[in-house]
């Protein structure tokens, strides 16, 4: 049960409470009903397991030419732009979680998904919401949590001129799942249209159609470059709770830092061969011609000082 419905039944079992007591003792029918819900309110609140997190929830509104005010929203545009949302989320949750295939499923898609619980006024739009799935948590986030803020991130860096953020946002991600946010974006220029998006406490706004054209040009292949590359060398050392390293990169005094792909569960192991030469496969993402950033996608594996390179998520 969810917070907020476990909240609800305490403050019903308030309310009958104080409508018992209201009662007169000789009005039986209306005592006898009330005490009997809330006998069925006590049951359902001393049988509830409540989760200790209340679900990641997000609020996204449009406006533009498949808008009409606050009335209402364009089927064909609402159907598709609501999916493309979904699936840049779903992938870049299963990007986070281990890696995403070029083609095929999508994987643990079934753990990612979002639940429309409302509609959103303002201009016009949805609320959002995770379905809880016993979803996979990394620390006090589930992926999807983390997914969201992400896109985000994402939407934010697309829009600003420096590119740190969207170098940062983008370093961690698979191809595809950038490809499905660079879509999302791309029906809403098609469209003509803006959206605002809110989770948690920040909120991404699009100003206006100019500024979502902008934003297509920076998140696209030709600005923000993605490349796999085998680097020779040896780890200086790694932060395992942070999933951060540090590697020097043979015959320079180039020290490189980066973090380790969610699919490299036991990241700590790389501390019981710092300094063996080792070669290791990257992805590296710049924007622009900013500064890389570096992401370590295979766990080496030292065996008599032979290295074999072990495949990564695909």
């Amino acid at each position: 049960m969810i917070r907020q419905d476990f909240v609800q039944l305490i403050g019903e079992r308030t309310a009958l409470q104080r409508m018992i007591d209201s009662t007169p003792v000789d009005d039986v029918l209306d005592r006898g009903s009330l005490t009997a819900r809330l006998e069925e309110i006590e049951h359902r609140i001393s049988e509830a397991k409540v989760d200790a997190r209340e679900p990641a929830r997000a609020r996204i509104t449009f406006n533009g030419r498949p808008v009409v005010g606050s009335y209402g929203i364009f089927a064909d545009f609402g159907t598709k732009i609501i999916g493309a949302f979904n699936e840049a989320v779903t992938s870049v949750a299963a990007s986070l979680s281990g890696g995403l295939a070029a083609k095929g499923p999508i994987p643990n898609r079934e753990q990612h998904q979002l639940l429309i619980t409302n509609t959103a006024l303002g201009s016009f739009g949805f609320e959002l919401e995770e379905y809880r799935t016993g979803q996979l948590q990394i620390e006090d986030k589930t992926v999807l949590d983390l997914a969201i803020e992400r896109t985000q991130s994402l939407l934010q860096g697309s829009i600003e001129t420096d590119d740190e953020l969207l170098a940062d946002s983008a370093s961690e991600l698979d191809q595809r799942a950038l490809d499905k946010v660079r879509a999302f974006i791309s029906i809403l220029a098609e469209n003509e249209a803006i959206c605002a998006l809110q989770y948690r406490n920040q909120v991404f706004r699009f100003t206006d159609v100019g500024q979502v054209r902008r934003s297509l040009e920076r998140i696209s292949k030709d600005n923000l470059h993605e490349d796999e590359q085998l680097l020779k060398g040896e780890f200086q050392g790694i932060l395992p709770k942070r999933r951060t390293f540090e590697f020097k990169i043979a015959g320079t005094d180039q020290v490189i830092v980066g973090k380790v792909t969610p699919a490299i569960e036991d990241a700590d192991l790389i501390n019981k061969h710092l300094h063996q030469q080792v070669e290791i496969r990257t992805m590296i993402t710049r924007v622009g011609d900013g500064r890389p950033r570096y992401l370590l996608l295979d766990l080496p594996r030292w065996n008599d000082g032979v290295v074999v390179v072990q495949s990564g998520v695909q």
